[in-house]
């Protein structure tokens, strides 16, 4: 876990009523943090495209950052049109920075360690400062999304949201996306299984992090960047002032339906299924996070705690936002997901 970066703000007095100006002698920009990852790749390509046959922001470049400019993500989206690939933590970003590219509006994929807070409201008020008109963020899953929640990134997306509302906020523009659990994780025990079992013709134990009978609309997170790429090209975002918008995929898969996939892949039925199993998630957590310097366990591992409500059944897809159906609806379902997982 990284040492938390402390950001400094000038000085120099500012009215939300008269932003200050963007750089004139360069085009306007739409800053994409963290393009290379999950869902940002897919707002840099989508963007790409929208900037090219559209004509709501003739003027507009994409300014896309990264961390490793010399990977093979990141060397794909710099022969894109209009795009230029940035080596540049998005942490470390100041009002000087964003006025200096001329950032009119902006994508932010945040992390999730115990720091989000800080470092995610240290962007904003960056924003602010420097006149940026439009913010796309990406949040979590919406049932999650309030102050008494277990896990502890999920208080902080709600802090974010609920700082981002409040009246000091006004100057600049935003919108949250909500999106259900990817897809990808969701399956990713599924497809392991199904390659084990054809590799050898043997079977272990499924575990799925599911429950056997909720429905849950999990949602290709690239599907949720386009839906960023989309925002952040509208002409006059101010229909989309300070929405929150719930991002689930177009089905929902329970448990017992991916078990069921997974059997007619293998050509046999499962023999041993674990459900609401949490063993991967907490090697990863172990892995990752719990030896690192001043980290908590107990705040790591709530991250666990996300997972009640999709056990509880709150996370199906008939609560995507009407918005989010008429702008750029999902269309991927579990079923191919699962298939394209197989094919890597």
């Amino acid at each position: 876990m990284s040492i938390i970066q402390l950001h400094s703000i000038p000085q120099t007095k500012q009215t939300t009523s008269s932003p200050p100006l963007h750089n004139q002698t360069m085009a306007p920009s739409i800053l994409i943090a963290g393009a290379t990852g999950n869902t940002g790749r897919n707002v840099v390509k989508t963007l790409s495209q929208l900037l090219a046959t559209t004509d709501t922001l003739p003027h507009h470049r994409i300014l896309a950052l990264t961390r490793s400019p010399q990977s093979a993500i990141a060397q794909q989206l710099a022969q894109l049109p209009g795009v230029e690939v940035l080596e540049q933590n998005w942490v470390e970003l100041t009002p000087s920075w964003l006025q200096e590219h001329g950032v009119d509006r902006a994508f932010l994929a945040s992390h999730n360690q115990p720091h989000q807070f800080a470092e995610e409201s240290s962007f904003h008020v960056a924003a602010l400062r420097a006149g940026v008109r439009y913010v796309v963020r990406i949040s979590t899953t919406a049932a999650n999304v309030r102050p008494d929640c277990d896990a502890h990134y999920a208080r902080a997306h709600w802090a974010i949201e609920d700082l981002l509302r409040a009246p000091e906020f006004h100057g600049l523009q935003w919108t949250s996306l909500q999106p259900n659990i990817f897809a990808g994780l969701w399956l990713a025990s599924a497809a392991e299984f199904i390659q084990q079992a054809r590799r050898n013709g043997k079977q272990g134990t499924l575990r799925l992090m599911a429950s056997e009978t909720a429905p849950v609309g999990i949602v290709d997170p690239e599907e949720v960047g386009a839906l960023a790429a989309h925002l952040l090209v509208q002409a006059d975002p101010a229909v989309h002032n300070r929405a929150r918008y719930v991002v689930n995929g177009p089905a929902d898969v329970s448990g017992r339906e991916i078990v069921r996939m997974v059997g007619e892949r293998i050509g046999a039925p499962v023999e041993r299924v674990c459900y609401e199993d949490l063993s991967g998630l907490e090697a990863y957590l172990e892995r990752e996070f719990m030896g690192a310097p001043q980290s908590s366990r107990n705040v790591i591992g709530s991250v666990k705690h996300a997972l009640r409500t999709a056990w509880e059944g709150k996370c199906a897809a008939s609560t995507t936002s009407r918005e989010v159906l008429e702008i750029a609806a999902p269309t991927r379902t579990p079923v191919q997901t699962l298939d394209d997982l197989l094919r890597e």
